[in-house]
């Protein structure tokens, strides 16, 4: 008979930890690779191969999941490629989406639950020349600004409205690609960008004025979590309805654990997830997903209530500003997410002596170098 994982008792599990001490040995405890069979699973990104999903390459190539008897398939993401869609389709066990996407998905029928809240904090930001006189969300009166679309425009549209400013009339938003080109060229006035990934950018680019790269002192920053209105972004979802499911449940509980404890290393192992990443076949330079690595740590860390668990305020933002910005219709119910998993997981990477907080967490400096090689 397989052997049962019982994350959701922690009575349970503490008792198993007990167990394993009066022995000497930790061979009686959960993720020790003891298997009788190994579930093959397959996970959704968002995106394509970049540090943004380090801790999950991570947790495959370092033999983290097979601790927990997976055999885990990471399928790359793309503009065409909605994850929450394949996770409700049956194409994939478990999928990584931003929280407000994946609700607005929910709220038109695809029974998706957040399992783990991998990313505390968000990375969206409104990228300015520092001259620009762009400090503020009141600042985007009268100007271009730019925007990708495809639902990344939340953040911006609720922080301008809170600034007193109509998105409809007072600024003009414009289209923009998934690049910084339209705000290097001089065409638009301020820019979207991820602090992990178009930010760099910025200081990958050369200024013809002096021949070196761009500064954080060329550039001016809104960043939604000091306005107020960030929403919480990369999460882990499951299907709600297979979790009614004994097997699949088990399942969900192995791969957050491995999923959380592959985040950890890549926080006390950067330099290591950024091979990794680069090694499964990521198109980014060297030194750009090192800038990303660490940026990422940056938005994981420190999780004061522990990896992956859920802030029930940065949660009650999220649907505050999804709701005031008619994102959704109104507040998704109680089963649009669950702690029970993350939760349990923390309980058991603590008994095992790890550190599900990383409150200790620095940011390692990183030289970007020109184009980010």
């Amino acid at each position: 008979m397989k052997k049962r994982w019982t994350y959701r008792l922690l009575a349970v599990l503490a008792a198993m930890t007990l167990f394993a001490a009066a022995c000497g040995s930790d061979e009686a405890a959960v993720g020790t690779g003891d298997c009788d069979t190994v579930d093959s699973v397959s996970l959704q990104l968002q995106w394509v191969t970049q540090a943004q999903f380090a801790g999950y390459f991570a947790a495959v190539d370092e033999g983290i999941y097979e601790k927990y008897c997976l055999d885990v398939t990471i399928r790359e993401g793309g503009v065409d490629i909605v994850p929450q869609q394949q996770l409700a389709s049956g194409a994939v066990d478990f999928a990584v989406s931003w929280v407000p996407k994946a609700l607005v998905s929910r709220e038109e029928g695809m029974n998706i639950v957040n399992v783990a809240q991998v990313f505390q904090r968000s990375g969206t930001l409104q990228v300015s020349w520092a001259d620009s006189g762009i400090d503020s969300p009141e600042d985007l009166a009268g100007k271009l600004v730019g925007n990708w679309g495809w639902g990344n425009e939340f953040e911006l549209l609720a922080g301008s409205r809170k600034a007193g400013l109509d998105p409809s009339s007072d600024y003009e938003l414009v289209q923009q690609s998934f690049d910084m080109l339209a705000l290097l060229n001089g065409e638009i006035d301020a820019a979207q960008a991820m602090i992990y990934n178009e930010y760099a950018q910025m200081l990958e680019a050369t200024n013809p004025a002096t021949g070196k790269l761009y500064t954080e002192d060329d550039l001016s920053v809104i960043d939604w979590n000091d306005v107020g209105t960030a929403m919480l972004q990369d999460a882990i979802w499951a299907d709600g309805a297979r979790l009614a499911d004994e097997s699949y449940a088990d399942i969900t509980e192995r791969f957050v654990a491995g999923s959380l404890e592959g985040w950890m290393f890549c926080r006390d192992n950067s330099a290591d997830c950024v091979e990794i990443v680069l090694n499964n076949g990521s198109a980014l330079g060297a030194s750009h997903q090192a800038w990303q690595m660490n940026e990422i740590n940056g938005l994981i860390w420190p999780s004061p209530d522990g990896v992956g668990v859920m802030d029930s305020d940065l949660w009650a933002q999220t649907i505050g500003v999804s709701t005031s910005e008619s994102i959704l219709a109104s507040p998704p119910d109680s089963g649009a997410h669950s702690t029970v998993y993350a939760e349990a997981a923390v309980e058991l990477l603590k008994n095992r002596g790890m550190d599900t907080t990383g409150k200790n967490w620095r940011r390692v400096e990183v030289t970007l170098n020109p184009g980010g090689e």
